[in-house]
């Protein structure tokens, strides 16, 4: 299945901060800053327990209340949930899994592990960035802000019954600062480390230049059991099922085909202010199908009940079956208004042959939007050009004084464009082989030092260029076909390579390849994200999101800039800077991107009047009808 899509397998979240923290269950992006229903809460002196945390010290919920807004705190419990899982993190796979370990970077693990583990707060997906008290009760900030000391509920247990102390987390930050998945490792650098002052208090500390959202990425990660992990290796690879605290455990499971995670019933933090109305399902099941159009007609088949579309075409054209058609298939299109991010085909610079800003401008200028969006898309996108599109971030028009003050420092290392109106990508003539287009590309490759000779295009030593674009399910292979003809036109001989999920996997941690697609998405006040996402160090970690290798001294200022910020003003200033200059760099071929999500499920669910605004909210807020029909046939 080709035709228009997001890139559902090709979402890369760092689940830093925010994105994870504040929704590491539901595993759904943020974005912009809510309306408060009630005031905002004063700030707190440094040494008054608090029972939330934000980036910028604004919480939306105080401290007596009783549940998040848009939850149905008398939800019934029971049913299934059943889909495709829509997003990946650390080091998951959409097509396939063969571990139940997802905090390392060895294995595929399977989708939904969060859902096992508690972490010290939790957040509410109707703000930005808050989190509130889930193990931890409280926490106080003192020595300015680099010592944070958690009072933990003595409730708080294991699924073996165990209590769940200030030794747990303490041992579980450790672990996961030492042996860790890259990406959490490089988020914690500047977290020195955590003690347990007393079973139920725990200290942790950050240096004094740590940014500000390191403290609620410690505060949102998962907590282990320190005796569990006694007798066993924490990096192994393993489908153990692993000893958790949160509202699910693990279930039935088939290597590369199902997992379900079963809701435990006795769970100790169900009717905590947090969880109140959530997590109603008595089984939440992922599916995984290799092919994008068995995936479909499974869902027609009830094999699984809900399902996110990220395929235009399919959307547009197949939701004609007759349980649609009857009422038993429910349509919707949810608003999103979290930052879209940035999909596209992404170069890997480390390769010589994209080294040069030049050579990607040309490569990016033989893709014709407008031709794919009408004839493979149904027109049902916009296209992509900011590296925080669909939000304030997102830089527009000639910079500012405050934008242009960050530059100033980079002006002699820098594009004069990045002073100008920030780079957008032409708009095509919609033939599909933009003559204009090609003709500029044509320019710059021999700008570059390239030649044609007999219809091949030459390096500067006499080596044809060659791209391959790498792929694992195929579902962008016509859109990539399409670009590679015009390549052609170039002289340029382009591939289109697809090969087993475990090998993509391999080849995407070790920076093997020359040209992927990937969805970047960003929270709206992100921070750590930035340097995982675009910083020098990242470029050299195996298995970091930085797959384009972007290493520039500009953009890690910037991201300092960003990740010091003490207000929302500084920190949309410095993003902005940021997308000036990224974009700047042409380090893809932009895609495509729309402002809501395209569900459809089986009529057994009912939801709250209210949506939270920063996530679609199924996992977490809907339950199954009590009269509903009975749950799909299950695998295995």
């Amino acid at each position: 299945m080709t035709q228009g899509l997001l890139a559902r397998r090709s979402v890369l979240r760092l689940a830093v901060a925010a994105s994870a923290a504040a929704l590491s269950r539901s595993a759904f992006a943020q974005a912009p800053a809510p309306d408060a229903a009630q005031d905002a809460p004063a700030p707190a002196s440094p040494a008054t327990p608090r029972h939330g945390l934000s980036s910028f010290g604004e919480l939306k919920y105080p401290a007596d209340f009783r549940h998040f807004d848009y939850v149905n705190p008398a939800a019934p419990k029971g049913g299934a949930y059943s889909l495709i899982g829509p997003t990946a993190a650390y080091n998951q796979s959409f097509q396939t899994f063969n571990s139940l370990n997802g905090y390392i970077l060895r294995g595929d693990a399977a989708q939904g592990l969060a859902l096992n583990f508690d972490s010290l707060m939790t957040g509410a997906a109707d703000e930005p960035d808050s989190l509130y008290g889930l193990v931890a009760r409280s926490v106080t900030i003192e020595e300015g802000g680099q010592l944070y000391r958690f009072r933990l509920r003595p409730e708080a247990r294991f699924h073996d019954g165990t209590p769940l102390t200030a030794e747990d987390v303490a041992f579980s930050l450790t672990t996961l600062k030492a042996s860790g998945h890259p990406l959490i490792r490089q988020a914690l650098q500047e977290f020195i480390g955590a003690e347990a002052e007393a079973p139920d208090t725990l200290v942790a500390r950050f240096t004094p230049t740590r940014p500000r959202d390191v403290p609620l990425y410690v505060a949102g990660l998962p907590i282990f059991s320190k005796a569990y992990y006694a007798t066993r290796p924490f990096e192994e690879t393993t489908l153990d099922p692993p000893l958790g605290s949160g509202p699910y455990k693990i279930g039935r499971f088939e290597s590369g085909r199902f997992i379900e995670h079963d809701r435990v019933r006795d769970y100790w933090g169900a009717d905590l202010p947090v969880n109140r109305g959530r997590f109603n399902f008595d089984t939440v099941r992922y599916e995984y199908f290799r092919d994008r159009d068995v995936g479909f007609e499974a869902f027609k088949a009830r094999a699984y009940l809900f399902r996110q579309e990220f395929t235009s075409r399919v959307w547009a054209t197949q939701y004609d079956f007759p349980a649609v058609a009857d009422g038993r298939v429910k349509r919707d299109v949810l608003p999103d208004h979290t930052p879209s991010g940035a999909q596209g085909w992404f170069f890997n610079t480390r390769r010589p042959k994209f080294a040069d800003r030049r050579v990607r401008e040309a490569l990016s200028l033989a893709f014709d939007f407008e031709w794919t969006n009408k004839n493979l898309m149904y027109g049902q996108y916009d296209r992509t050009v900011s590296f925080f599109q669909n939000s304030d971030l997102m830089a527009s028009g000639l910079p500012d004084a405050a934008e242009e003050a960050l530059l100033a420092p980079y002006r002699d290392r820098l594009p004069a464009d990045v002073f100008g109106a920030p780079y957008v990508p032409p708009v095509g003539d919609g033939s599909g082989q933009d003559r204009a287009m090609l003709r500029r590309a044509a320019a710059l490759l021999k700008e570059a030092g390239y030649q044609v000779n007999q219809g091949r295009l030459l390096d500067p030593k006499g080596q044809p260029l060659t791209i391959e674009f790498l792929d694992d399910d195929g579902s962008f292979e016509r859109h990539t076909s399409r670009l590679i003809a015009n390549l052609k036109v170039l002289g340029i001989e382009g591939s289109f390579r697809m090969v087993d999920p475990a090998q993509y996997q391999s080849r995407l941690k070790d920076f093997d390849f020359d040209v992927v697609v990937r969805r970047y998405s960003v929270s709206l006040n992100p921070g750590e994200e930035l340097r995982a996402f675009f910083g020098s160090e990242a470029a050299r970690m195996k298995g970091s999101n930085n797959l384009s290798g972007i290493s520039d001294p500009a953009v890690d200022g910037l991201i300092a800039v960003a990740l010091a910020a003490q207000t929302r003003a500084e920190l949309v200033t410095a993003c902005r800077a940021l997308d000036r200059v990224l974009r700047s760099g042409r380090y893809w071929i932009p895609q495509w991107y729309k402002p809501s999500h395209w569900v459809a499920y089986w009529d057994v669910y009912e939801r709250p009047p209210t949506l939270p605004k920063y996530a679609i909210g199924v996992l977490d807020t809907w339950w199954t009808r009590p009269s509903g029909a009975s749950a799909p046939a299950k695998g295995g």
